[in-house]
């Protein structure tokens, strides 16, 4: 038996809008489904269709409800980087499950292999910035729905995306009304200060974008590791967050608190190693305050489950603020010296007739009136400015990041690193980055400061 999805009414009513186009001819729409996947079941929470790519191909997508595209120029590299958009879009606990593709007339064969083309291709492009990774519980199936217009028939398939030669899988595919009425919801504030180091500043930012992932590597484990506390209690793992419900009651929505505890480094004992120090030409600084949210989906989720999706949020918002400021740079590029940045901040957005939210992220130059276009050119749904929540992040004290440039430096030599109060054997292998090697007890400290940051 394959897997069961329960699906948003509204998903049908969304799917049944996209029409077949004027002209004859083999035609298709493509788009993201988006909703929470467990090993119990599966939920499709919204459907997005891949906007339109302008004809000039510059500037931002455009939504045309009528612009069907032909088969043979389906734009595969479009519709994973819509996708990629999309997913930074999504608070901890909702994914995207997989791609739909209606099509007039039905193309079975074709639209399986089109499908198949899809999924893996969005998961690979999703995936290759991900700083957290899969777990054993993690659901690898991924959903391929395809709809015909013409004789309404629905066909639904999962494939593995673990395995790249995978068979499609029947699955079965239900709607229902009221699924995304009562969702649970966690928040959570962390404090950012992180020191990450640049090797060279003399080809930015290529090189910077590697140094910014390794050092953002190194922080997401720490939050990997940490330990959640709900409502300011340490729970057992496998604690249902919602406790003392009766059978069968009726899932109410409530708010919980989560707080992130990141353990201190290795003890004394075992930090005997050796450690490669190089100087590097430059660092940047990321300091401030993020707001994390995220949703589950079951009265029967247990403290885990909570644990992950909101520590999965927590690193997803900051690793995609920086991916839009390393974008900057490309386009702009920087020059010897120093450059801050005020990071976009984190806003929220209300589905119309759901307890779900979306994000978005805001420039400070940028007014409700951008995000609520944003919104609707990416995924396809009418945001007005006034539900927006544009609180949960204060102007005042928001993520900054900073880049300080010097001249560059020759390397040093591996250095033994016998005393117990220097780094640890489990910073071998990163690079410590020094502003100014005044003396041998800055770069201790600096060192220190690195690996006990948070």
């Amino acid at each position: 038996m394959g897997r069961g999805y329960i699906v948003e009414n509204m998903v049908e009513k969304y799917l049944s809008s996209l029409q077949a186009p004027d002209s004859t001819g083999t035609s298709c729409v493509t788009g993201l489904l988006i909703g929470q996947s467990t090993s119990q079941r599966d939920l499709v929470a919204l459907a997005v269709r891949t906007p339109q790519r302008n004809t000039d191909g510059q500037g931002s997508p455009s939504i045309n409800r009528r612009a069907w595209i032909s088969l043979d120029h389906l734009d595969v590299e479009w519709v994973t980087e819509h996708a990629r958009q999309v997913s930074r879009m999504l608070p901890g606990g909702l994914s995207i499950l997989g791609v739909f593709l209606v099509t007039v007339p039905e193309l079975s064969k074709e639209a399986q292999n089109i499908l198949r083309q899809l999924i893996f291709a969005v998961d690979k492009h999703i995936s290759k910035g991900r700083l957290w990774s899969l777990t054993n519980e993690d659901v690898t199936e991924k959903v391929a729905l395809h709809i015909c217009t013409e004789t309404r028939k629905t066909v639904c398939r999962t494939f593995d995306i673990r395995d790249p030669k995978s068979s499609a899988k029947p699955a079965d595919w239900k709607y229902q009304l009221g699924v995304c009425t009562s969702w649970q919801v966690l928040t959570c504030s962390v404090g950012l200060d992180l020191l990450i180091p640049v090797l060279d500043m003399r080809v930015l930012p290529q090189d910077m974008e590697k140094c910014m992932k390794e050092g953002l590597k190194i922080w997401a484990k720490q939050i990997e590791v940490g330990l959640c506390l709900i409502n300011g209690k340490i729970l057992a793992d496998e604690t249902e967050i919602v406790a003392g419900q009766k059978k069968n009651a009726k899932p109410v929505q409530q708010t919980f608190q989560a707080q992130i505890l990141i353990p201190m480094a290795e003890p004394p004992s075992v930090q005997t190693s050796t450690v490669l120090v190089k100087m590097c030409s430059g660092s940047l600084s990321l300091k401030g305050m993020v707001h994390c949210r995220a949703y589950l989906q079951s009265n029967k989720s247990r403290v885990k489950d909570a644990a992950k999706v909101i520590k999965r949020d927590i690193i997803n918002t900051v690793s995609s603020r920086v991916e839009m400021f390393l974008e900057d740079l490309l386009m702009e590029g920087v020059d010897n010296g120093s450059v801050e940045q005020v990071l976009p901040r984190r806003v929220f957005a209300s589905l119309p007739g759901m307890t779900l939210c979306v994000c978005d992220y805001m420039f400070p130059d940028e007014c409700l009136s951008d995000v609520s276009d944003r919104l609707k050119e990416l995924l396809d749904w009418d945001m007005p400015e006034d539900s927006i929540d544009t609180s949960q992040e204060a102007i005042i004290g928001r993520t900054s990041l900073k880049l300080k440039t010097t001249s560059t430096v020759d390397t040093v030599p591996e250095m033994p690193c016998d005393h117990p109060n220097k780094a640890p054997k489990s910073l071998k292998n990163y690079y410590i980055s020094v502003a100014m090697a005044a003396a041998v007890a800055l770069l201790a400290t600096g060192t220190s400061l690195l690996y006990l940051s948070d």
